[in-house]
C-alpha cells in the first residue's frame, strides 16, 4: 500500500480494532485516500473515531463515509449513522483529499479510538481542563471553576496556576485562592495531572483584578448563542447581553476552546476557517476583569457540502448571502425541532370555518405537536398581479372573521389582524418549530380567483401572470411584503399546470392555458427563479430565511410536458401531489394514490404504457423516483390524500380495482373530459350522494360526481354509519334521495402491492379509494428507508378519530389525528433525511461548463421525447474530442435514452424490468463521449439530440473528464464552487 500506510499500518499479529489507510491515486498537488477499519477484536465496534495530524504542507479537501472534525493540522474523522457500527472480524471503510505543495508527506500520529492505529495501546496525556471561569472575586481572593479533563487512565489531580506558579492542587474541579491583594490584576490557570504523572496543556487563562473594596460579582452568562449566517470560511454568531453590576466591557469568542475574538457588541463574525467542524462559545468580561461562565455552545461544520447550511443543490442568488442557518443545520438539513427528523407538512384550508353549518377545522383544531409546516390554503393572485386573500372585512377567513364561542380559538389581540392568520400566529408562538407557508393558486385559483362573493373571476392568474417579467417582479415583490405583513416563513407555490399537455389543468383555465402552452415551462421558470432571488435579498435584509416551495404534479402524463422540471433547483423543497392518480375523469377504476405499480393498471394497460416503457407512471414511487434525478431525497415530499376518491356501477375488476365505470350518457361528460375534450377514453361516472360528502358544485349549482370524501366518512361507510349528525349540513337530505341513503355493506379492502385500501359496496357497485392506517404506515415506511425528506398531506381536515359522544351516545368517526399519529409514529424514530444530489463522490475541481436540456416539441408531440443537450463552455480551456461527460438521470423513465448526433452514448442502468413493487435504483448513469474529430473551444457550444421515452427531471450529478482529470460542473454547484477551483 502506499500512502500513510506507514502510519496506518496493520500488523499481522494485531488484536483488537487496527486501521490502514492507502493512496487511491495521485496526481499533481492532490491525492486520495482509502480507509479501512477493521474489527480484530472479540466484541463490537461501536462510533469509531480515527485521528491524525496532517503536515503544514499538506491540507485536507473533500471526505466521504464519515464525519470530519479538525482542528488546525489534527483532523478527527467520526463514523457516520450507517457505518458506526463494526461487528468483529467485519470493516469500515471511509475517504478523502487532500492537496499539498511540494512534496506529499505523511500523516502522523495515528490513533483509532484513542489507541494506535496498528494496535496496541498508549498513554496519551490529561486532555486540557476547559472553560476556566471565576465564580466568586472578593478583594483578597478569587474562586475558580473548570470543566473536568479526560484522561486514558484517569485523572489524579489538577495544579491552579496563578501566573506560572503553582497557587493551589485540588482534586476537584472548583478551587479557592486566597491571600491576594486588593485592587491587584491576576491571571490564573489550570493544568491536568493524571496517575503517570502527565500534566496536560493550560487551560485558556482568566485574568481578574481584585476590587479595592466591597464586593465584585462577575456578569452573567451571555444568553442564546446561535449562529445566524455561515459561509465557506466564516461563521457568524449572535447571543443575548451578558450584566454586571459594574458594567459588561466586552465578550470573549471562544473556538474550540480558546479565545479566537474579543468585542464590544452582541455579534462576532470569525473568518479565515477551513473545512471542518468548530465549537463556539462566547464570555463576558466586566472592568475589572472577571470573566461569566461560558454561553451554550453551539457548532459548524464548514466545508461539509452544503456550505453556509444550504441545502444541495439549492439555488444562491448571486451576491447575496442569505442566513440559511436560521433554517437549516451545517448538513444542509431543515431544523424542525425534537422528535421531527422528517417533515410532516399539512394544508390547512380556508374554507372551513363552520358559519355555513358544515364542520369546521381551526387552527385550534391542528395538531401542532405532529406536524413541522402548515401550508394554509389558499392565496390567490389579484386583478393587480399581486398575492391577495380578498379584502379585508368581518367575513373574510383569513384575516377578518372571529369564532367567540370556540375554546382555544381566542384572537391574540397584540395582532393586527384576526381571522385564520391571526389564529396561526398565536398557536406558532406556542411551537417556535413548526414553520408556516402561504400556499398560492391550487385548483380552482391558478387560472383566476374567488372573489369576496365566491364567484370565480377568470383573471388568468399564473398564466397570464408569466406573460412578462414586469408582472411576475410585481407579483414576487407582493410575495416579499405579505409574508412580512402577516409572520409566513414562506411561501407554497401551487400551480396546476405549466404544462405543454393540452387540456391539462381546470378546464376553466382552457382559455387562457391552450393558447399558452408552448411557453409555459419557460414562464414558470422566470417565475420561480425570480421569486428564489427575491426571497434570498429579504431573508439577507431580514436576518429571517424564507422557504420557496412548490405543490408538483406527479402524473408522468402531465410532466411529460413539464420539460425537466427545470424549476427545482429554486426550490428548498418540492410536495409531490402523489394522489389524484385515479378518478373519475375517465372510467378506469383504479386507487387515488398507490404506493407502488402492480402491472395490472387498465388505464395503463390500455395506453399501451407497459408496453411501450416496461413500467408504470401512476404510482408515488415512479413520482418520487422522477424528482430524485435532481434533488437530493431530503428535499422531496410525497404527499398523501386524506380524502377518498370513487366511482359507481363499477363493472369488472377485483372487488371493483381495475374495473370500469363509465357515465352511462358520454354527451354529458363534464368540461374537461371524455368527449368534452375530445377524447375516446369515456368520461367516469362518479360516486354521488352519500358516497360524494365532499363534493363541489358546478357553475349551475349541479353536484359534480367524484366519490370526494373526508377519511372520517369514510370510516362511518365502512363501519355501516350513515352520519345524521353532519350530513345534512352538506346538503344531504336521506329522506328524500336515496342516493343520499345508506344503502348495501362497505366492505374494507387492500392490495398488499399497491399498498391501497378501498371500499367496494357490492350492492350499489360503488369504489371507494380510501386512505388508512395500515396504507399511511406503509408509506411513512418507505419514506424512512428511502431518506425522503417527508410527507405533505392534503388535507388535515379529513383525518379520523372515533368518538363515543357522538351519534345518540353511540359513536361514530369524527375528524381527529389517527392517520398523522400514525405517519409521526414512523418517522419520529427514522434517521436524518438524505442531504446529498449524488449518491458517489464527486470531483472536488470545478469547470464552468452548463448543459442543459432545451426544443421540447409541445405536448404530445413529444413522444418519444426528443430534446436537445446543448453544452455551453465557458471553462477557459477547450474541451477536446474523446472527453466525456457522465450524468445521472432518475430510473422513472427506461435505461434507453439514445442520441442522435453521432456522438457516443451508453448507460448503466440503475433499475431493469418493470416497476411492480417499486424502482430499485435511483439512477441511470449515462456517459456522452465527445467524438474524436471535434471539440468544444472555450466560449463554444456543442448541439447533441437525445431521444428518451418517459419524462426526467433536469439531470444531474455531471462529472467532465479530459487529459486524465476529472471535474464537476458548475451548475451542480451553484455559488459554492469557485470557477476553475473547488467545491466544498
Amino acid at each position: 500500500m502506499l500512502g500513510i500506510t506507514a502510519v496506518l499500518t496493520t500488523p499481522a499479529n494485531a488484536a483488537g480494532p487496527t486501521a490502514a489507510c492507502h493512496t487511491v491515486q495521485e496526481w499533481g498537488g492532490g491525492a486520495q485516500y482509502g480507509c479501512t477499519i477493521t474489527n480484530g477484536g472479540s466484541a463490537s465496534m461501536s462510533n469509531w473515531k480515527l485521528e491524525f495530524d496532517l503536515a503544514s504542507n499538506v491540507k485536507m479537501g473533500s471526505y466521504w463515509d464519515a464525519s470530519l472534525a479538525s482542528s488546525g493540522s489534527h483532523h478527527t474523522f467520526t463514523s457516520r449513522e450507517y457505518n458506526g457500527t463494526v461487528a468483529p472480524g467485519a470493516t469500515a471503510t471511509f475517504g478523502f483529499l487532500v492537496s499539498f505543495t511540494g512534496t506529499l508527506t505523511e500523516p502522523q500520529n495515528c490513533l483509532l479510538d484513542g489507541q494506535p492505529c496498528g494496535g496496541g495501546t498508549v498513554d496519551a496525556p490529561p486532555s486540557a481542563p476547559a472553560n476556566l471561569r471565576t465564580t466568586e472575586v472578593t478583594s483578597t481572593s478569587v474562586s475558580l471553576a473548570w470543566d473536568g479533563a479526560t484522561d486514558d487512565k484517569g485523572v489524579k489531580n489538577y495544579d491552579v496556576l496563578n501566573g506560572t506558579a503553582v497557587a493551589a492542587t485540588v482534586t476537584g474541579t472548583t478551587a479557592t485562592i486566597s491571600g491576594l491583594k486588593a485592587g491587584t490584576r491576576y491571571t490564573f490557570s489550570v493544568v491536568a495531572r493524571d496517575t503517570a504523572d502527565q500534566l496536560s496543556e493550560a487551560a485558556q487563562g482568566v485574568t481578574v483584578t481584585t476590587p479595592g473594596n466591597g464586593e465584585d460579582t462577575p456578569p452573567s452568562k451571555p444568553a442564546d448563542l446561535k449562529i445566524t449566517e455561515t459561509t465557506n470560511d466564516s461563521v457568524s454568531l449572535s447571543w443575548g447581553a451578558a450584566t454586571d453590576d459594574h458594567g459588561v466591557t466586552g465578550y470573549d469568542v471562544l473556538q474550540n476552546g480558546s479565545v479566537v475574538q474579543s468585542v464590544t457588541g452582541t455579534t462576532a463574525k470569525v473568518s479565515g476557517l477551513t473545512a471542518g467542524s468548530y465549537k463556539f462559545a462566547v464570555r463576558a468580561k466586566d472592568a475589572t476583569g472577571q470573566v461569566s461562565e461560558l454561553s451554550n455552545e453551539v457548532t459548524a461544520k464548514i466545508g461539509s457540502g452544503s456550505a453556509g447550511c444550504r441545502p444541495d443543490g439549492l439555488y444562491q442568488t448571486p451576491g447575496v448571502t442569505p442566513p440559511y442557518c436560521d433554517a437549516y443545520d451545517n448538513d444542509g438539513r431543515e431544523k424542525m425541532g425534537d422528535g421531527h427528523p422528517r417533515r410532516a407538512i399539512g394544508y390547512f384550508t380556508s374554507w372551513r370555518t363552520g358559519k355555513n353549518g358544515a364542520p369546521r377545522y381551526l387552527a385550534s383544531d391542528i395538531p401542532w405537536d405532529k406536524v413541522t409546516h402548515i401550508n394554509y390554503a389558499f392565496a390567490h393572485i389579484d386583478g393587480q398581479n399581486k398575492v391577495s386573500v380578498g379584502n379585508d372585512g368581518p367575513n373574510n377567513p383569513a384575516t377578518g372573521m372571529e369564532w367567540p364561542d370556540v375554546k382555544g380559538a381566542e384572537m391574540d389581540p397584540a395582532l393586527p389582524y384576526k381571522g385564520h392568520f391571526n389564529l396561526l400566529n398565536k398557536f406558532k408562538k406556542q411551537h417556535p418549530n413548526v414553520k408556516t407557508l402561504i400556499s398560492i393558486g391550487g385548483w380552482a385559483e391558478t387560472g383566476g380567483y374567488l372573489d369576496d362573493n365566491g364567484k370565480r373571476v377568470a383573471s388568468g392568474g399564473f398564466y397570464t401572470l408569466t406573460d412578462s417579467q414586469d408582472k411576475i417582479n410585481t407579483f414576487a415583490d407582493s410575495v416579499v411584503a405579505f409574508l412580512r405583513k402577516y409572520g409566513f416563513n414562506g411561501a407554497d407555490i401551487d400551480y396546476e399546470y405549466a404544462t405543454s399537455m393540452k387540456f391539462a389543468g381546470h378546464p376553466d383555465d382552457f382559455t387562457f392555458s391552450n393558447a399558452r402552452r408552448a411557453k409555459l415551462m419557460a414562464g414558470y421558470v422566470s417565475l420561480m427563479k425570480t421569486l428564489r432571488e427575491k426571497l434570498d435579498a429579504a431573508s439577507a435584509a431580514d436576518g429571517k430565511y424564507y422557504m420557496l416551495t412548490a405543490a408538483t404534479s406527479a402524473s408522468g402524463w402531465i410532466l411529460r410536458g413539464h420539460d425537466t422540471y427545470q424549476v427545482t433547483p429554486y426550490l428548498d423543497y418540492a410536495n409531490l401531489m402523489t394522489y389524484d392518480l385515479h378518478g373519475s375523469w375517465n372510467h378506469f377504476v383504479g386507487p387515488n394514490a398507490a404506493l407502488y405499480d402492480d402491472g395490472k393498471d387498465n388505464e395503463q394497460v390500455e395506453g399501451g404504457v407497459y408496453n411501450a416503457y416496461g413500467m408504470g407512471y401512476l404510482n408515488t414511487d415512479w413520482a418520487y423516483h422522477y424528482f430524485r434525478g435532481s434533488m437530493p431525497a431530503g428535499r422531496i415530499n410525497i404527499g398523501v390524500p386524506f380524502y377518498t376518491r370513487g366511482w359507481r356501477d363499477v363493472t369488472g375488476g377485483t372487488n371493483g380495482l381495475w374495473g370500469k365505470a363509465a357515465l352511462p350518457d358520454q354527451t354529458k361528460c363534464p368540461p374537461g373530459t371524455g368527449k368534452d375534450v375530445g377524447s375516446t377514453t369515456p368520461c367516469g361516472n362518479g360516486a354521488i350522494g352519500l358516497d360524494n360528502l365532499w363534493h363541489d358544485d358546478d357553475a349551475a349549482g349541479v353536484e359534480q360526481a367524484s366519490g370526494s370524501n373526508p377519511m372520517w366518512h369514510a370510516k362511518n361507510l365502512e363501519k355501516g354509519i350513515q352520519g345524521d349528525d353532519y350530513i345534512g349540513a352538506y346538503g344531504l337530505d336521506p329522506a328524500k334521495d336515496p342516493d343520499d341513503r345508506l344503502t348495501g355493506t362497505y366492505t374494507r379492502q387492500y392490495d398488499n402491492t399497491l399498498k391501497s385500501p378501498w371500499l367496494w359496496n357490492s350492492t350499489k357497485k360503488v369504489f371507494l379509494s380510501t386512505e388508512d392506517d395500515q396504507s399511511i404506515a406503509a408509506k411513512a415506511q418507505y419514506v424512512a428507508d428511502k431518506g425522503i425528506g417527508g410527507v405533505m398531506i392534503w388535507e388535515l381536515a379529513g383525518d379520523y378519530a372515533w368518538d363515543p359522544a357522538r351519534n345518540g351516545g353511540k359513536g361514530e368517526y369524527f375528524m381527529g389525528q389517527t392517520l398523522i399519529s400514525a405517519i409521526n409514529d414512523k418517522l419520529k424514530t427514522a434517521a436524518p433525511y438524505q442531504n446529498r444530489k449524488s449518491d458517489h463522490t464527486m470531483p472536488t475541481e470545478v469547470l464552468d461548463v452548463k448543459v442543459a436540456l432545451t426544443n421540447f416539441p409541445v405536448g404530445d408531440a413529444n413522444y418519444p421525447i426528443t430534446p436537445k443537450m446543448t453544452i455551453t463552455n465557458n471553462s477557459g480551456q477547450t474541451i477536446p474530442g474523446g472527453a466525456t461527460f457522465k450524468f445521472d438521470y432518475g430510473t422513472s423513465a427506461p435505461s434507453s435514452m439514445t442520441q442522435q448526433t453521432g456522438w457516443t452514448l451508453s448507460v448503466q442502468a440503475g433499475h431493469t424490468g418493470n416497476n411492480v413493487g417499486g424502482l430499485k435504483g435511483d439512477f441511470h448513469r449515462a456517459t456522452l463521449t465527445v467524438p474524436s474529430y471535434t471539440s468544444i473551444p472555450n466560449g463554444g457550444t456543442a448541439t447533441v439530440a437525445l431521444s428518451y421515452q418517459l419524462p426526467i427531471s433536469t439531470p444531474s450529478n455531471f462529472v467532465l473528464t479530459f487529459g486524465g482529470k476529472s471535474y464537476a460542473l458548475a451548475q451542480d454547484y451553484p455559488v459554492t464552487a469557485s470557477v476553475g477551483g473547488t467545491h466544498r
